[in-house]
């Protein structure tokens, strides 16, 4: 299979045509506009559909529509225009439809900034939509990654009838990276008939499905919301992924790192291992189900003397990490949120003083 150079974004959109799906509808805003920009003349070469919405309120909710139709959907998007969508995704979660989001992070609060950035953590994985919801979210760290992730995606949303979204800082949308398209990840839509609502005609058997997420009656709304739990807790066993990197020997620090910001800690893993100071890392490939044993596993080895959180935020994923932990090592949080990436020499000299005797 043969690679070619693509930017990020752009490699989003193929990867999701190659998964099979056609349905693309969405709203401008940077750092991903390119998804938009590609799709608009890609779509129509494949017989697929390409609109742009009058904004992220009403991409919502046609996705809401098309999901419920039985058809593959997805959009991109980026940190403001995903809180808009939010109440729509709260509807797809409570009606329990598969789709696909894509969130290239940009800074903020507010309008921020276009630079890259993870501040959106809490957000996809703790607080995406009103009520119980929750969404399969995971953290690319390559534009390879987040190919193989996106085609991922929609099976994924469709086993468990929920949205899934994948969540990149503005680097994954903007280097450019060879990759290629693998034909085992392609799939064709599964097991629509439980949820579409297109007709009977189209379906076997008579049983009418009806799209909704309203339950008046206070016994049905907790059955409902039960089920969701149990379906969410099947994610936590059967969805975690994580990369464990220079785990298997002894190591005296621990780093928990995720998407582009995991590469710089490598970096600095190598130079430090080169000085003779072995440090591991765990990069969560999945933030939510987190890979909890992993880290704390990890964590508890008895050569660890600590465990830093390296992150492009004020400090999100620092709390699953001492969380995980549960006070066997000191945490420490290190990051920024303004569009600079910690530099790997920044990382080098917090492990050397995490390492120097108080």
């Amino acid at each position: 299979m043969s690679k070619v150079l693509m930017k990020g974004n752009e490699a989003i959109a193929e990867a999701a045509i190659r998964a099979g799906c056609l349905n693309y509808f969405a709203y401008p805003i940077t750092p991903q506009s390119e998804v938009a920009e590609y799709l608009s003349w890609r779509m129509s070469e494949v017989d697929g559909v390409f609109l742009q919405g009058e904004s992220e309120v009403a991409v919502g909710y046609m996705i809401f529509g098309a999901a419920g139709a039985g058809v593959r959907v997805f959009t991109t998007s980026s940190s403001p225009g995903i809180s808009l969508m939010s109440e729509a995704i709260s509807y797809l979660c409570g009606a329990q439809l598969p789709a696909v989001f894509v969130n290239i992070m940009r800074g903020g609060p507010g309008l921020g900034g276009i630079l890259p950035s993870q501040a959106d953590y809490f957000q996809a994985t703790k607080g995406i939509g009103h009520g119980d919801c929750r969404l399969l979210v995971m953290a690319p760290a390559s534009v390879q990654e987040v190919v193989e992730m996106v085609m991922t995606a929609f099976p994924l949303a469709e086993k468990y009838r929920n949205p899934v979204m994948i969540l990149g800082d503005g680097l994954i949308g903007q280097m450019m990276e060879p990759v290629e398209f693998p034909d085992h990840l392609k799939s064709e839509p599964t097991n629509k008939d439980a949820w579409a609502s297109n007709g009977i005609d189209f379906r076997k058997g008579s049983k009418r499905n009806l799209v909704r997420s309203l339950f008046l009656d206070p016994e049905k709304l907790n059955d409902n919301n039960l089920e969701l739990r149990a379906k969410y807790e099947r994610m936590k066993r059967e969805e975690v992924r994580f990369e464990a990197y220079n785990t298997q020997g002894e190591y005296s620090v621990l780093i928990v790192s995720y998407g582009t910001m995991s590469r710089v800690c490598k970096t600095a893993i190598e130079t430090l291992k080169a000085e003779g100071i072995e440090v591991g890392l765990i990069r969560p490939q999945t933030l939510f189900p987190y890979p909890e044993i992993a880290v704390r596993e990890a964590a508890r080895k008895s050569s660890c003397r600590a465990v830093l959180c390296i992150e492009m935020s004020m400090g999100q994923m620092v709390e699953d990490v001492e969380r995980c932990v549960q006070g066997a090592r000191p945490v420490q949080w290190y990051g920024k949120c303004g569009g600079d990436v910690p530099t790997p020499e920044e990382i080098i000299d917090l492990v050397k003083r995490t390492l120097s005797p108080m």
